[in-house]
């Protein structure tokens, strides 16, 4: 209501200085009507509370945490950069199982992302009981002290499983990446060797530019690491 105010306000000058100018004063006021009325119906519903409608089935999974969130995004990120180079790779990768490899990864960091987002939870909710005002020798409280070392021992090996599949993807990204600029160095590089060799009359030589072949090694490294 406050910014449809002062919104308004401008509206209404301006709306006086067209009319004095001889257009239709009723007009202009409509006009400014419709736009306040507009702006305010576009606030009013971005100020109300969101519904998030979380999937039913067992196989859909949801991420409401934001280091989950992050981590995944992170991931799509780089798978985006890890497809964007298999034109450039031509024969080395097979597009067809490159993808499904990728997929299968994304999905599998899904899962592991779902169960680390329960172990976050259940860790908060464990220390916050931990420090509860009871007895040393309770048998809750050894309860809960086994179960914390059962989560932090998820949690360690959950975290793990998560950054080794966060490495695969961004180093068959890094990978293609580098192969693709060293590829285009050398391609600068022998079209530089011909060009002073025009010039100046001299020869080329046979082998121009750096050698590519081992570098594919590593290539096809990351892409198995990333299908393991």
């Amino acid at each position: 209501m406050t910014f449809a105010a002062r919104l308004a306000l401008p509206l209404l000058l301006v709306s006086a200085v067209l009319g004095a100018m001889g257009m239709s004063w009723w007009l202009v006021m409509a006009g400014s009507a419709a736009l306040v009325t507009q702006v305010w119906r576009m606030q009013a519903r971005a100020a109300r509370s969101a519904a998030l409608a979380v999937p039913r089935d067992e196989e859909s999974l949801v991420l409401w945490t934001v280091p989950e969130r992050t981590a995944f995004e992170a991931a799509v990120i780089a798978s985006r950069r890890v497809r964007a180079t298999w034109p450039s790779l031509g024969t080395m990768i097979d597009p067809v199982l490159a993808d499904r490899s990728l997929t299968r990864a994304l999905g599998e960091l899904g899962e592991v992302l779902s169960r680390r987002q329960e172990l976050r939870r259940l860790r908060s909710e464990l220390a916050a009981v931990r420090d509860a005002d009871i007895p040393a020798d309770s048998p809750a409280r050894s309860a809960v002290d086994e179960q914390w070392v059962r989560a932090e021992q998820l949690w360690r090996a959950e975290d793990a499983a998560a950054n080794r599949i966060l490495r695969s993807v961004d180093a068959a990204a890094r990978a293609g990446e580098s192969f693709i600029r060293e590829r285009q160095v050398a391609a600068t590089a022998r079209y530089a060797e011909r060009t002073l060799a025009r010039v100046t009359g001299a020869p080329a030589s046979v082998e121009s530019g750096p050698e590519l072949a081992d570098r594919t090694e590593a290539v096809v490294a990351a892409y198995r690491d990333l299908a393991a």
